[in-house]
């Protein structure tokens, strides 16, 4: 069974499992399905806007189809989750990657 397989065999016992969910993500973009890895994390950040590590990864997946000022979008508001949460290193990442796209 591939991982694939394997993380939807897991998330039919818990279908909003967001870690089960973001790994899925995960593992359909290097499958090269980005739309399902889209989907994914739209619906992780719906559920779970504090879902911090799921921002970078939708953001850095808009850029890499074209789709930069959502990514914009999608960075800012992982930023301001990230200093909600005191988290300084998500919130450095963010903004880091957020920087090269937007100036």
């Amino acid at each position: 069974m591939d991982r694939i397989e394997k993380l939807k065999e897991y998330l039919k016992t818990n279908h909003k499992d967001s870690f089960l969910q973001h790994a899925l993500a995960l593992e359909y973009i290097k499958a090269g399905n980005d739309g399902e890895a889209k989907n994914l994390f739209n619906e992780i950040l719906r559920r779970e806007p504090t879902y911090i590590g799921s921002y970078y990864h939708l953001a850095k997946l808009l850029e890499r189809i074209g789709d930069e000022e959502k990514a914009i979008k999608i960075y800012e508001r992982g930023m301001h989750e990230a200093k909600k949460a005191d988290d300084n290193h998500s919130y450095n990442e963010l903004r880091a990657a957020y920087e090269e796209i937007a100036f």
